[in-house]
């Protein structure tokens, strides 16, 4: 239910935006979501109620829920995939074994986890975590994204080893919708 009210927010909040815009909105779903499987009718209807451009919409789930629930996670993503919706798999590298799942979840976005690049500034260890995860979700034609850019120094250094996209208060505080 919180999820559903999530999506009829954010596309209300989201079908002021010129369509031809590149912004893209991110939807945090909860893992048992994607059992759901009445929750992919309810994301069309939103997208045609709102008049909101799918490429404009981008769900996301932890690989914990996507490994953890992987055959239905794999139906939902394609389902919403073929909407033109963008998929991204949340919290990468917070269970290191599964690089694996990454040829076969159809993703578009790879969110490097926050904690490797929380501490990547004074962790060298953090930082080729971070760097090789790029590379890796890079090889995947996969855009990436460093979670917790919380300050400048993170930025550049994202930008150094060259993470497509940053996420936190370096950017953008969070905004109420």
């Amino acid at each position: 239910d919180i999820d559903r009210w999530v999506i009829d927010h954010v596309m209300t909040y989201i079908s002021g935006i010129d369509h031809e815009s590149e912004s893209i909105a991110f939807i945090n779903l909860s893992g048992n979501t994607i059992n759901d499987f009445s929750l992919t009718r309810y994301i069309s209807e939103k997208l045609d109620e709102h008049n909101v451009a799918a490429h404009q919409v981008c769900f996301e789930i932890t690989e914990t829920a996507a490994i953890t629930n992987y055959g239905a996670a794999i139906k939902f993503i394609e389902a919403v995939r073929s909407m033109g919706c963008l998929f991204a798999l949340d919290d990468f590298g917070a269970g290191m074994s599964s690089f694996s799942y990454l040829k076969s979840l159809p993703v578009d976005y790879l969110k490097i986890d926050g904690d490797f690049i929380r501490s990547m500034d004074d962790s060298d260890m953090d930082r080729a975590i971070v760097e090789a995860i790029n590379n890796i979700g890079h090889v995947a034609t996969l855009k990436t994204i460093g979670e917790y850019a919380e300050t400048d120094k993170i930025i550049q250094n994202l930008k150094d080893i060259q993470v497509d996209f940053a996420q936190g208060y370096a950017i953008e505080k969070p905004h109420k919708i």
